[in-house]
């Protein structure tokens, strides 16, 4: 038996010694010399080099041909489709995001215990009676606060915002405006939030129904427009919203960005409103006001008085009455012409001005001096449309204002000294031609544009001496 099994692993022994190496084969041998030479089809590393060579030909080729058809970035990205997971989890990201900015900012009560550490823990300036503090100070009020509050008004006292401010002899900065910084961060950071809420596709502007909506949310917050009519409240968000978009989208496509609206004095004469006395706040500045609900009235009243026939738009003739007439036909004509679309009913040539184009109509001529209500009144003045003003086309704006002139029983006038005296205020780069570059450079755009288009507005140009004498006698008496 035993021998049997050794017969058995004897005779299994001797067959694998009769097997020869694969390595001393023929056809192995054969076959790895045709391998590593190259020029079989079966080389790992020719299949690689020949696949890099063709897709280096082909990225040769794609460049050559971009190369002569001119280079197109991509500078679109399709957003993801409404409902899609994409969509969905693009959404939850922006909530939670905005959701951990919020949890971050000061409320009311923090505030409020920020001003009672900064009043305790300051001094008393002698020669000012101002209240203020040193950087020793400053960092200990900040510990007093971190126990208080909690770390996240932490970021307020770094020693970069100690430096922003303004220092005595003693390198102490007042306490009130490093509160007031405070503030105005913690608010417009809250105002952020809240409009990037509202930014519904996430790129950073605002539509106008977002912007309305916006305003729409802080009206219960204002304590001047608590007593808003719940009627005439979708027409003051209109109203108030296009103020924004009249500043902030220079451009009209019909959203402006959020970071535009945050730094814009906009937000900041909306914000205006808080004011809770109404003692506070007398009938002109709440006039002056474009957000006041006054201010809001007083722009619908003026629209339909005008629209005599009460068709929701305005003709060139009605507009004719707007400022009691005092401004000129071919300034109303230019308006129609550069700012008011041709009407989709009646004529192909008929032009009605709607309330939208109303309300630029009104922000650009009570806000002559600004770059944008400039912008739009030049577009006018230009009435060759070259980009820049003549003597005759001043010559030509001027001759209206002048007829209106005499017609109220002025004194007679010569034009060219008029001329003359618009061409020594701005002090054209060009003495031949004035563009709205050079208007805005002088300072004297608002002014020169009144004068062209307003006989009332020339008339306090002529009358500014007097007007000034008669401003400066009330504060006397």
């Amino acid at each position: 038996m035993y021998s049997g099994s050794s017969d058995g692993e004897g005779h299994e022994h001797s067959g694998q010694r009769k097997i020869p190496p694969a390595s001393s084969m023929l056809w192995v041998r054969n076959l790895r010399r045709y391998i590593g030479s190259g020029a079989g089809l079966g080389s790992e590393a020719l299949m690689e080099l020949e696949t890099k060579r063709i897709l280096l030909d082909i990225f040769k080729e794609k460049q050559q041909k971009s190369a002569e058809a001119g280079t197109i970035p991509s500078f679109y990205k399709k957003k993801p489709e409404e409902g899609s997971i994409s969509h969905r989890v693009q959404r939850l990201a922006k909530y939670r995001f905005l959701k951990k900015q919020s949890d971050l900012l000061l409320n009311a009560d923090d505030l409020d215990a920020m001003w009672v550490c900064l009043r305790e823990n300051c001094v008393i300036d002698d020669a000012t009676g101002a209240e203020k503090m040193n950087y020793e100070d400053f960092c200990h009020i900040a510990s007093v606060c971190t126990e208080q509050i909690g770390p996240k008004c932490r970021r307020f006292f770094s020693p970069s915002n100690f430096m922003k401010f303004e220092k005595d002899e003693q390198g102490r900065i007042a306490i009130l405006p490093f509160y007031l910084y405070v503030m105005r961060t913690v608010s417009l950071t809250q105002a952020r939030i809240d409009m990037s809420e509202l930014d519904e596709d996430s790129d950073g502007f605002l539509q106008p129904h977002e912007m309305e909506a916006y305003i729409r949310g802080l009206i219960p917050n204002l304590a001047q427009l608590r007593d808003m009519p719940a009627a005439f409240m979708q027409m003051y968000c209109r109203i108030a919203a296009h103020k924004f978009f009249f500043f902030c989208d220079p451009h009209r496509r019909g959203k402006a960005c959020i970071k535009k609206v945050l730094l814009s004095n906009c937000l900041q004469e909306l914000m205006e409103l808080h004011q809770e006395s109404e003692e506070e706040v007398t009938d002109t500045e709440q006039a002056e006001n474009w957000f006041s609900l006054t201010s809001a009235q007083r722009i619908c009243d003026m629209f339909l008085q005008l629209d005599k026939d009460m068709n929701g738009t305005l003709s060139k003739l009605e507009l004719r009455e707007y400022a009691d007439g005092t401004l000129t036909d071919i300034f109303i004509e230019r308006v129609f012409d550069e700012h008011v679309r041709r009407g989709k009913c009646g004529g192909g040539n008929t032009r009605e001005m709607d309330f939208e184009s109303f309300l630029d109509f009104v922000l650009a001529l009570e806000n002559k001096d600004t770059p944008e209500g400039l912008t739009y009144l030049f577009r006018c003045l230009d009435l060759q449309g070259r980009g820049y003003l003549t003597t005759a086309d001043v010559h030509t704006l001027f001759r209206d204002v002048h007829q209106k002139w005499i017609e109220g029983g002025n004194y007679e006038l010569c034009i060219e000294d008029v001329r003359d005296e618009i061409w020594d205020m701005v002090k054209p780069g060009d003495p031949l031609r004035i563009t709205l570059a050079d208007l805005l450079a002088s300072r004297q755009g608002g002014t020169v544009a009144s004068m062209l288009i307003d006989v009332r507005g020339f008339w306090a140009h002529d009358n500014r001496e007097n007007l000034l004498q008669e401003e400066e006698e009330p504060e006397e008496e």
